[in-house]
């Protein structure tokens, strides 16, 4: 059998009074996120277009801007469950940041399939599919943590990948690439 699964089973394991209060967490986090997302996506305009809400708020309609709008919440609200819950560190960081990358993936696969499709995009459907890809999320990063055998092992990278997806989205948001992920689907501008 392998070492790692091994010391997994051994050393990770996550007994079931966490397991409970981390499903409440995942749920509660959904609903965190989704209601954040909300606010994120109009704060730059109820702002006055405030330089300092660029940040983290979307400054556009792009697909972009909407990835951060759903990340920073999924970050913080990680950071919160890690205090709540004990998981051990590298298994929850790792299970976490993989999960919010199928986020990050999945919102423009499935947009870009459906405007495809209908040539259009549709409010309703943007905004039922970011409910449903976020749930889906938390589900994800439930199932790694709980029964994912030896996800720490991704801990480097996936702290790699996060690095780099973090300096990506506020140096996108004011230095677009004239490509259709950083286009205003309204406007047809790019960035700010």
């Amino acid at each position: 059998m392998d070492n790692c699964i091994i010391n997994d089973t051994m050393h990770n394991k996550i007994d079931d009074k966490n397991k409970k209060i981390l499903k409440q967490m995942e749920i509660s986090g959904f609903f965190f996120v989704s209601l954040a997302a909300f606010v994120l996506h109009f704060l730059y305009e109820w702002s006055g277009n405030e330089f300092w809400t660029t940040l983290f708020s979307a400054v556009n309609e792009s697909v972009w801007e909407h990835l951060k709008i759903f990340t920073l919440p999924y970050l913080f609200w990680a950071f919160f469950e890690i205090c709540v819950v004990k998981i051990p560190f590298k298994k929850f960081v790792s299970a976490k940041i993989l999960s919010l990358y199928f986020l990050l993936l999945s919102i423009p696969i499935f947009y870009y399939t459906y405007t495809g499709v209908f040539g259009k995009n549709v409010a309703v459907i943007d905004i039922l599919s970011g409910f449903i890809l976020t749930a889906l999320t938390f589900a994800i990063s439930f199932k790694m943590i709980t029964n994912a055998p030896c996800i720490e092992k991704y801990y480097k990278l996936s702290v790699i990948l996060l690095i780099l997806y973090i300096i990506m989205i506020e140096f996108f948001t004011y230095t677009p690439p004239e490509i259709g992920l950083f286009k205003d689907p309204v406007s047809g501008s790019v960035g700010l």
